[in-house]
């Protein structure tokens, strides 16, 4: 991988883990110190993430990584309601009875905190790429990438009885995938990504780092 590939995946993967968190401000040489390179492939990845609305150039300061306003979470929820329903159906009709098969590591979590979102991460990441479809993949892997900030940031890193309750939608899921019941898995993994919003938008919005709006 490229220099400049490696900086980008590095810095992304610290504001999305909230190492770098919403508010903070960063400036290109202390990036570049951080990362150990120049600051020509620190300057790139900036460029890449400003796109991407995780970051913003502060004029003559350097750059600003991007509040999470509660209009922009709600976005990217719903985003991911149209997204990851579609990758389950696409799965349903096309992947194979091994790939379904293959869903089965994740009937089972036994962990707390950062374990849970990581398994969350890849749950919902398999699902995307059962689809066979790579573009829908690659824009649910982003969805849920992004998703995982909103779960760090908010006080909703739930608690170990949720975490079986999340776990028991999961395998619902799965047996109906499995089934291929397109019907029931359509509606299962809209009735999780509704529960996620009203799970994480209340606790963002009594974060101190949210802004209620945001233009980025």
């Amino acid at each position: 991988m490229l220099l400049r590939d490696n900086v980008y995946d590095s810095l992304r993967a610290d504001i999305l883990m909230c190492r770098l968190a919403p508010g903070d401000d960063m400036r290109e040489q202390e990036l570049a110190e951080r990362y150990a390179v120049s600051r020509q492939p620190v300057r790139e990845a900036l460029a890449r993430l400003e796109r991407e609305h995780l970051v913003t150039v502060q004029p003559r300061q350097g750059y600003r990584v991007n509040p999470i306003s509660i209009s922009d979470a709600r976005d990217l929820l719903r985003f991911r309601l149209a997204v990851e329903p579609a990758c389950v159906a696409e799965a349903i009709e096309q992947a194979s009875d091994e790939t379904l098969r293959s869903l089965d590591e994740f009937r089972k979590f036994d962990g707390t905190g950062e374990a849970f979102i990581e398994y969350n991460r890849a749950f919902h990441s398999a699902l995307a790429e059962a689809s066979g479809n790579r573009r829908m993949a690659a824009a649910a892997r982003d969805l849920i990438e992004q998703a995982d900030r909103l779960v760090r940031v908010s006080v909703a890193n739930v608690k170990g009885r949720d975490h079986m309750q999340l776990v028991a939608e999961h395998v619902d899921l799965i047996n109906a995938m499995q089934r291929r019941d397109a019907r029931g898995a359509a509606r299962i993994i809209k009735a999780h990504i509704l529960k996620t919003e009203k799970r994480v938008l209340p606790a963002l919005a009594r974060n101190a780092v949210i802004v209620e709006r945001s233009d980025a």
